[in-house]
């Protein structure tokens, strides 16, 4: 269930508000802008879809509607070209869709646990608050939901006469939370926050959940802000994993308190575990670590609703995850260019920027784009800027040619970047035990020439999809460097056409080499500086 367009009428801070051009492969959607800049008010929508249709009406209708003597309207259109809309208590289209909209509001933090909980509404989610401004503690139900989870586990095996598989319950509910914390927290079973044990409630006293970190026992109430505001979004999707289907989810406001590594940590780990891949999150933020993961992904949206004029109908699309302005809204533009002030900003592919920084190459910051069209087309946009691209299957003259029209656009050497990660050279820096040079450079050539008449069959349409090559005619004809240089015996000549991203790397499989290890030698960082400089 994937949202493609919303229309918003009439609406709380919204006279017409129009929000268009979604993905299908959008699972996360980012809403950015100021304090006040209407974003949870879309939140509102979402949730007013069920009032009076399967959920009581909690207030007047005047509360959500800007003009009290208009109807308000949402309008929705989802990936599959189903259609909703409701005016006012009235809605058009598929009613079982409106239960499918599950939201959680920015006033979620229970300070302590307490006996005021009703796990039988779970299921049908009305144990949500009246509004979205309404305090949202659901989390006291998930807790005893998850207590209850596990003690049914526990006993129901034993009434038949059966073993508990306890290896299965740790690894249903427990190792799910623990594995997602250290993600989030980073550390590890030894440093991180863990959870311990639990305690039932009784008549007299609530349940409890009980955290280890290190050696120390922490009950929950004694958990930092940002700490609870963890466990109850990892908690909240644990025990209602299965409502969560097919489904969209709506967290206002999910990095409260969090530092900027762990903003970036969190919405990672929800995106990519806990969300299905039939459903849809919708988040709100303006901190500098969920637009930073949001414009990595290839699965994110951004939807900036800051210094609109919602007195007039907008029109609002998904923003271009290309430039460095999507920061704006965490980073004011002056202290951006202080911060950054004599550095060069390098545009590079994909998520390679994080290896490129662990070079630490003088006054340089690399920022990863979608891949080599928009590095291109970056540095055509603004030939000031800088940008680093792989090799892929240009030529030497193509390369000379583009350097020539654009003096700031780096070019590897090589097809990828992998080529300089996994080369014989750079390996041989790590001193790994057994490992052979010579071997491992016949495995290269080998696995080449097994490849080579399908590089050739490719090869033509391959090069046609550059976006270089659509102006300026910097594409050659002739293409027998190429193919002269993969027919070649010499490592260096076919190395630089060959697609290490490709190779079957069951050779190195043994020595477990990270990416980040194979980043930082001395070999990997002076090759680049020979292409970039050294600051």
């Amino acid at each position: 269930m994937k949202i493609s367009k919303l229309e918003i009428i009439n609406f709380k801070r919204f006279t017409n508000l129009s929000i268009s051009g979604i993905p299908e492969s959008s699972r996360l959607i980012l809403l950015i802008g100021a304090n006040g800049s209407g974003k949870s008010s879309i939140f509102d929508g979402f949730d007013w879809l069920s009032k009076g249709i399967f959920k009581g009406v909690p207030t007047e209708n005047s509360y959500y509607r800007k003009d009290p003597s208009k109807e308000s309207t949402i309008f929705l259109e989802f990936s599959d070209s189903i259609q909703l809309r409701k005016i006012d208590m009235t809605l058009f289209g598929p009613r079982e869709l409106v239960k499918r909209f599950i939201g959680r509001s920015s006033i979620r933090i229970v300070p302590r646990i307490s006996n005021q909980s009703d796990v039988s509404s779970v299921s049908t989610d009305n144990d949500s608050p009246s509004t979205y401004i309404d305090n949202d503690v659901r989390f006291l139900n998930d807790i005893n939901l998850y207590i209850n989870q596990i003690d049914m586990a526990l006993r129901e095996p034993v009434f038949r006469g059966e073993q508990v598989d306890v290896l299965k319950i740790f690894q249903d509910l427990i190792k799910p939370l623990n594995d997602s914390l250290i993600n989030i927290f980073g550390g590890d079973q030894t440093t991180q926050l863990q959870i311990a044990q639990f305690e039932n409630s009784t008549s007299s006293s609530p349940a409890k959940l009980i955290f280890k970190k290190g050696q120390s026992k922490i009950n929950y109430e004694l958990l930092s802000h940002g700490e609870k505001q963890v466990i109850i979004l990892l908690l909240n999707f644990i025990v209602r994993k299965k409502f969560y289907e097919n489904t969209i989810i709506f967290i206002d406001e999910m990095d409260c308190h969090l530092n900027t590594s762990l903003q970036y940590n969190l919405l990672n780990e929800i995106v990519t575990k806990w969300i299905p891949h039939n459903s849809q999150l919708w988040t709100a933020s303006h901190a500098l670590g969920f637009i930073d993961y949001a414009r990595k992904s290839k699965e994110a949206s951004v939807i900036d609703l800051d210094q609109l004029n919602f007195d007039e109908p907008q029109v609002v699309v998904p923003q271009s995850k290309e430039s460095l302005e999507l920061y704006e809204i965490a980073v004011p533009k002056n202290l951006l260019f202080d911060i950054l002030k004599g550095k060069r900003v390098i545009f590079c592919e994909n998520q390679n920027d994080e290896y490129y920084q662990l070079l630490n190459i003088k006054d340089c910051l690399f920022v990863g784009l979608d891949g080599s069209r928009e590095v291109f087309l970056q540095i055509k946009r603004d030939k000031n800027s800088y940008a680093l691209r792989d090799r892929d299957y240009l030529m030497s003259s193509e390369i000379q040619k583009l350097k020539n029209l654009y003096p700031n656009l780096y070019i590897l050497n090589y097809y990828n970047f992998e080529n300089y990660l996994y080369h014989p050279e750079n390996i041989a820096e790590l001193n790994l035990d057994s490992f052979d040079k010579p071997a491992y450079i016949q495995e290269i050539r080998k696995h080449k020439e097994g490849k080579y008449e399908s590089v050739l069959l490719n090869l033509k349409a391959t090069r046609n999809n550059y976006e270089e090559f659509k102006t300026d005619e910097i594409k050659s004809k002739n293409e027998d460097e190429i193919t002269q240089s993969l027919k070649s015996e010499d490592f260096e000549t076919f190395y630089k056409f060959f697609d290490m991203k490709k190779f079957n790397k069951t050779y190195l499989e043994k020595f477990n080499i990270s990416k980040a290890t194979l980043s930082q030698t001395s070999w990997f960082k002076k090759k680049i500086e020979e292409i970039v400089g050294k600051g």
